[in-house]
C-alpha cells in the first residue's frame, strides 16, 4: 500500500502513530465532558442525552463513538423509575359504554382489540409505548413508542394494528377513557374503519386488565 501512495513505510507509520495520538487525545478530552454530563444528569444520562448536551458544546458525535467511551469509563444510567399518570380522563371529548363488560373470552380473531398506554425504561431513558393487543391470541397486533404522552402515540399504535390485521367492521376497541383515546383524530380512525368504541368505567382498571397485565410486564 506504501508503494501505491509512493510514501516511504517508516512515513506510513509515523503518520499513523501521530493520528492515533490526535484521536487518543480527543477521546481524553471527551471522556472529561463525558465524566461532567453524565454526573451533572445524576448519573440518568444514556449516549442520547449525552449526545444532546455535547451538541451544546459544538461537539457533533455519533452515538457509537460515546457509547464506547461510556463503556471505557464504566459509566451506565440509572433507572429513575418514577410514577407517571398515562390516562389523563379530564377533556372535553365524548366517552363511550363499556361494551366489552370484563368478557375477556372471545371466539376468533379480530372481534376485540385491547389499547393501553405505559411507559418502559430503555436505553435511551424512558419513553412511552402504546399497543393494541388481539383479546383472542393475546398478541400485539400494533406498537409505537414516543419520548412525548401525546394522542400521536396512540394512533401509531392504532394504524400498525389496522395495516397488519385488516380487520372487518364490528370490531370492538376498548380503551380507556384517556385524552388519547377520547380524541378527534382517534375516534376518526375508528370510525372510518367501521369499529365499535369501547372505554373502561371511570377509575376501574380491571375494565381494561388484558391490556394493563400486558404493559406492566
Amino acid at each position: 500500500m506504501c508503494r501505491v501512495l509512493n510514501v516511504s513505510s517508516s512515513g506510513f507509520y509515523e503518520w499513523l502513530k501521530a493520528h492515533g495520538g490526535v484521536r487518543a487525545k480527543e477521546d481524553e478530552e471527551l471522556c472529561e465532558n463525558i465524566r461532567i454530563i453524565f454526573k451533572d444528569s445524576k448519573e440518568t444520562y444514556g449516549n442520547r442525552r449525552i449526545r444532546r448536551a455535547l451538541r451544546k458544546l459544538n461537539k457533533h458525535l455519533f452515538r457509537g463513538r460515546i457509547r464506547r467511551l461510556m463503556r471505557r469509563l464504566g459509566l451506565i444510567a440509572k433507572r429513575r423509575r418514577r410514577f407517571r399518570i398515562t390516562t389523563n380522563s379530564k377533556h372535553p371529548y365524548d366517552v363511550h359504554p363499556n361494551l366489552l363488560k370484563r368478557e375477556f373470552s372471545v371466539s376468533g380473531a379480530n372481534q376485540v382489540w385491547v389499547s393501553d398506554i405505559t411507559y418502559i425504561w430503555t436505553d435511551e431513558g424512558w419513553l412511552f409505548l402504546a399497543t393494541v393487543v388481539d383479546l383472542f391470541s393475546r398478541k400485539v397486533v400494533g406498537w409505537s413508542m414516543s419520548e412525548s404522552l401525546s394522542r400521536q402515540v396512540a394512533i401509531d399504535a392504532l394504524n400498525m394494528a389496522i395495516v397488519a390485521r385488516n380487520p372487518a367492521a364490528g370490531l370492538i376497541h376498548h380503551s380507556d377513557r384517556g385524552v388519547q383515546y377520547a380524541c378527534n383524530d382517534y375516534q376518526a380512525i375508528l370510525r372510518r374503519e367501521k369499529m365499535r368504541p369501547s372505554m373502561s368505567r371511570k377509575g376501574d382498571c380491571w375494565d381494561n386488565s388484558v391490556a394493563e397485565s400486558f404493559s406492566q410486564r
